[in-house]
């Protein structure tokens, strides 16, 4: 439920509820407002009585929550979470629309890696990704270079100075991940694995999580509410294309209109990958631009220096010439968007 406090509410008011609420087995969140706070509380409702809370001093309304994401939801936290990074990166709310871009995979040769890190850096991109970790569909294909692909990764971070996100597939593996990765990224296949969503919970560390191939609204949210449950509040939720019934023409159907949804469900950043949901590299810039006006917070891009002999996912990479001409684009997209109004009717429909 949520307690709304009231705007004359004083500190020591705002705490006596919240302990209150907790010495009866309630999670609280507290959501500080510029007119109010308010009081999510996570639990069993029946442990008790509405009507006491009610009179406690400095309380306004008390609200049930009718979704069963009560973190991951809008009406516990109605602002935006905005995730900074010691940079000056910032993802979410009115930030600055960011780009992730790197080769699905980190191969043998770092200066390749570095080639790669060079130009998405010159280009504007403020995140370089790269696949340590690779989970494939075949057992046969190239699984990645584990700590040896993480050191990469940190090495051209340092080159470079862009953040760094990688993938984690195992809940044993999230501290060696974490340290040295700037994003713990949760993959499709992942984003039922509770466990590890526990686990990157309890780590000091954005998150981002992909949607899974066939999963549903609730259930993407429900996957991020395991993660927030656990005390990491710093979620990024990602579309990168659900199952679809006709993958002749792309890789899987990039559901666009999952990021309005999202915007106005829940309070967490929306990033698109439309590499993975396309599978081919001329469909990239043309859903990079359409997930601008979709209202997200930023895309994830393939790139490789040779895509042809890339050790995955090559189809779907842009050149770095393709990926430059494909930045220059988007600068002048994102101002456009910028000047754009979108109807409050629309919004608040």
């Amino acid at each position: 439920m949520i307690i709304v406090m009231k705007a004359t509410a004083t500190e020591n008011q705002i705490e006596t509820v919240a302990k209150r609420l907790q010495d009866l087995g309630f999670k609280t969140i507290l959501n500080r407002g510029d007119v109010m706070t308010v009081i999510a509380a996570i639990g069993d409702k029946r442990l008790i009585e509405t009507e006491s809370l009610e009179s406690m001093e400095g309380v306004k309304q008390i609200l049930p929550i009718q979704e069963p994401f009560k973190m991951a939801g809008r009406e516990a936290h109605p602002q935006d979470t905005v995730i900074r990074f010691n940079n000056g990166v910032s993802i979410g709310g009115n930030s600055n629309f960011v780009v992730m871009a790197g080769p699905c995979s980190i191969e043998s040769d770092p200066n390749l890696l570095f080639q790669i890190a060079d130009t998405v850096k010159a280009s504007g991109a403020q995140f370089l990704r790269g696949g340590a970790f690779k989970p494939r569909t075949s057992p046969y294909d190239f699984q990645g270079l584990e700590e040896e692909g993480l050191k990469q990764l940190a090495a051209a971070r340092e080159r470079t100075g862009l953040l760094v996100i990688t993938e984690v597939m195992d809940s044993q593996e999230v501290p060696l991940v974490a340290e040295y990765s700037d994003i713990l990224q949760v993959g499709t296949r992942n984003m039922q694995n509770f466990k590890l969503l526990k686990a990157v919970g309890r780590q000091n560390k954005p998150v981002m999580l992909k949607r899974g191939l066939s999963a549903t609204v609730r259930e993407f949210l429900l996957a991020a509410e395991h993660i927030l449950y656990q005390g990491n509040e710093q979620v990024i939720l990602c579309e990168r294309g659900i199952r679809g019934y006709d993958n002749t023409f792309t890789r899987n159907v990039l559901d666009l209109a999952i990021v309005p949804v999202l915007k106005r469900t829940s309070h967490l950043p929306v990033i698109v990958d439309p590499s993975h949901a396309t599978g081919h590299r001329y469909l990239v810039p043309p859903m990079v631009n359409a997930s601008v006006f979709s209202g997200a917070d930023g895309v994830m891009m393939e790139v490789h220096y040779d895509p042809d002999k890339a050790l995955s996912d090559g189809a779907q990479s842009l050149t770095l010439d393709q990926f430059k001409a494909v930045m220059e684009n988007l600068n002048k997209v994102t101002a456009f968007y910028k000047e754009l109004k979108q109807p409050e009717c629309l919004i608040n429909a």
